[in-house]
């Protein structure tokens, strides 16, 4: 048996462990799975993936499904053991496959540009990888044999080949889905991308005077734009540029042409001399997008905004009627008082931090309004409610916000998206345009 087949029947072994367990690791398996169901489509292959994923990702109290197998492993042999402990560094991305060669499979996790040497095994049919070509994406999870070479340890999601707006949508999905796979493999990203999060509420916070303020969108929006041309300039500062220097300077010094300048700074917000210096000198690792608000945000006609150091940028519009609400003598009885706790608890925006802000403040009040919702005349806040927050997919461990810097790829990956959308857009109103008499016949 080589090293591919025999890590096939230890991985066939720990799963086997965990369905044939009971207990706290059968709980903790059904948690598992019912968190990932509300996130995924659950066919077959999905399933597979998430029991999977469980098996070496999982926690049953302070442990993995896998360090338990260990511990209760007393057959197996030092090198079997050896195997099974490479498995903490097992890997759930979306992968590209760069290159085939017979059995063997260059592909690069898109999450992290890192590629990785993955072999396929006698448990994958020809029937399922006749087809792949270079350039698909497969969602998996892949598994070290030794330092240098991975074997399939899932099911393969074939995503087939996407177009830049496509593969966009599914990197997105996939960090809403998989969060704490983000970065998994390269944690140095990990960690620009949070320390980027509090820079940000830390710019956010001296530029505004407050971590919490009030605002017609039109002028939030406003704001914002200010706050992250101040950001670009003070990393043109720390970088030793001469902002002094004309756009003509700098151009001739780059070697762009003017159209180049002009794009970029349109997409990022900021005025061209101050875009093109950044594109020349920018850190080449991670960079901060764009915020870009929405335009509810925008044209809404008051929008509380919080900003944390974990949390990152929370923006309401309702937020104020919700505190109006919640200042009445009887809150029960006020108009749409139901739609608005619906409406917090099924809004992604209306996160944990959001409510610990509406329990800290009107904690009578709201125990009073969610009792009432919910027909639970017993609520208790302190007791009850982050059970409450977390059957409504409201965690309260932060979740990386979308304000943080992200590799230099996927930024060009999104921003390139985003163009081939408008640009598509921009075609299809013309196409829809009647064509002028004249020449045209």
């Amino acid at each position: 048996m080589n090293n591919i087949e025999k890590a096939l029947q230890l991985k066939e072994d720990l799963i086997n462990f965990v369905y044939d367990s009971e207990g706290a690791i059968a709980t903790a398996l059904e948690v598992y799975a019912a968190d990932k169901s509300k996130r995924n489509s659950y066919g077959i292959k999905q399933q597979n993936l998430t029991v999977d994923l469980f098996a070496t990702k999982g926690k049953v109290g302070d442990f993995s499904p896998l360090e338990l197998f260990l511990e209760q492993g007393t057959d197996l042999s030092r090198e079997d053991s050896g195997q099974v402990k490479l498995w903490q560094r097992n890997l759930l991305g979306l992968f590209e496959i760069k290159s085939i060669n017979n059995d063997c499979y260059q592909l690069m996790n898109w999450l992290t540009a890192k590629t990785y040497k993955v072999y396929r095994h006698s448990r994958m049919s020809d029937k399922e990888t006749s087809r792949w070509q270079p350039g698909e994406i497969i969602l998996s999870i892949i598994a070290p044999l030794n330092d240098d070479e991975w074997f399939f340890f899932s099911d393969r999601i074939i995503k087939g080949r996407l177009s830049q707006p496509k593969l966009a949508v599914a990197i997105g999905e996939f960090r809403d889905n998989y969060p704490e796979a983000l970065y998994a493999d390269a944690p140095e990203l990990l960690e620009q991308a949070w320390s980027s999060v509090a820079v940000y509420h830390q710019e956010f916070v001296d530029y505004l005077g407050s971590d919490r303020i009030t605002l017609p969108g039109y002028k939030l929006n406003q704001k914002i734009g200010e706050l992250q041309q101040i950001m670009s300039q003070k990393k043109l500062a720390a970088a030793g540029i001469d902002q002094s220097k004309s756009l003509s300077e700098l151009l001739k010094e780059s070697g762009k042409t003017e159209a180049e300048f002009t794009e970029a700074a349109t997409d990022l917000g900021a005025d061209a001399q101050t875009v093109a210096s950044v594109i020349n000198h920018q850190d080449k690792s991670m960079v901060t997008p764009k915020v870009d608000l929405p335009p509810e945000i925008k044209q809404a006609e008051s929008v509380t905004v919080f900003s944390d150091p974990k949390w990152g940028q929370m923006f309401l519009p309702t937020y104020e009627k919700f505190t109006d609400l919640l200042a009445q003598e009887n809150v029960e009885a006020a108009e749409n008082s139901h739609l608005l706790v619906r409406k917090y608890l099924q809004q992604p925006e209306a996160n944990y931090f959001v409510w610990q802000q509406l329990k800290q403040q009107y904690p009578q009040a709201l125990e009073k309004l969610v009792g009432d919702y919910l027909e639970r005349p017993n609520f208790n806040l302190e007791t009850d409610l982050d059970q409450l927050l977390l059957e409504h997919d409201k965690s309260s461990t932060p979740q990386l916000p979308s304000i943080a810097s992200v590799p230099i790829h996927l930024n060009e990956l999104f921003e390139a998206a985003v163009a081939q959308v408008q640009k598509t857009k921009t075609k299809s109103k013309s196409k829809s345009k009647k064509p002028k008499k004249g020449f045209l016949k």
